[in-house]
């Protein structure tokens, strides 16, 4: 369990805004080092200035967190620059709603690999290092409610996320299982938060849905925004909540009032061998 955060290192991917921002400016008030990564190139040199204003020692470093290579380079630089990492947030994340066989392959591929193979990608760079340091560690992956509760018309974003969680389950259970005490996991679970998450394709690399594929994409997107906006956490309350858990030592990061009351009744439903329903996640 870590404890010590002045003059240690976090690093964040899809640090240029959102979650992401607030993770990495609470590192900086914390009196951490602060590594910041992102695909936005002048959203990220923002991000770093706004960083550094609160005094920490800030390295940018844009990286498509889909791309092995790149994210190994994002561990090379902050281990060259800082000499070790403590805190690791892998947070990148994108949404793609959509009937799910009417989304194209390019649809799932570009979900899954920011949400599921970034994450993926930074535990197979992180992981061995944070080991062999031998100092106490952290890694946060930022899954959603939708990866702990299925709904309809976003099949991309809600298997990733799954994929995303359970990746955070099985890691700690690995870590446990080697013995490894002094590296821990959580899963942070967000709920509605005030981020630009359904704006995600401003950073898609290849072309948006056609429109064949769009209107059941752009009428979830538009709800969620809405939701996001009116209802949602600040990012700044999220960056709080999770360093507390971090500290606390806990696995799940919900940052929802409603989160036991949504999952109670999937569970019985799974229990009952019904389809599980439906949620606002709120």
């Amino acid at each position: 369990m870590i404890k010590q955060l002045a003059g240690r290192t976090a690093v964040v991917t899809g640090a240029a805004s959102g979650i992401g921002l607030g993770l990495a400016r609470k590192a900086a008030t914390e009196g951490m080092h602060v590594v910041l990564a992102d695909v936005e190139v002048d959203a990220l040199a923002d991000a770093e200035a706004s960083v550094a204003e609160l005094g920490a020692q800030a390295l940018s470093a844009q990286t498509d967190v889909s791309k092995a290579d790149a994210v190994d380079a994002l561990a090379d630089a902050t281990f060259e620059r800082f000499g070790g990492a403590h805190l690791v947030f892998l947070n990148a994340g994108v949404f793609q709603a959509g009937v799910s066989w009417q989304r194209s392959n390019a649809d799932w591929e570009w979900v899954l690999g920011v949400n599921f193979w970034g994450a993926l990608h930074g535990i197979r760079a992180f992981m061995p290092r944070l080991i062999e340091q031998d100092e106490p560690a952290h890694v946060v992956i930022t899954a959603s409610m939708a990866g702990l509760m299925t709904v309809a018309y976003s099949g991309p974003y809600v298997v990733s996320k799954f994929a995303a969680s359970s990746l955070a389950e099985c890691v700690a259970h690995d870590l446990r299982a080697q013995g490894v005490d002094h590296v821990g996991v959580s899963c942070l679970v967000p709920g509605s938060v005030d981020t630009r998450i359904a704006d995600s394709t401003r950073n898609r690399p290849d072309e948006p849905p056609s429109e064949a594929q769009a209107p059941d994409h752009y009428f979830v997107a538009d709800a969620l925004r809405e939701m996001t906006t009116t209802q949602g956490r600040s990012p700044e309350d999220v960056a709080d909540m999770v360093f507390d858990a971090v500290r606390a030592g806990d696995f799940w990061i919900p940052t929802t009032d409603s989160y036991e009351e949504l999952l109670r009744p999937r569970f019985d439903d799974i229990l009952a061998r019904k389809l599980p329903g439906s949620a606002q996640f709120d």
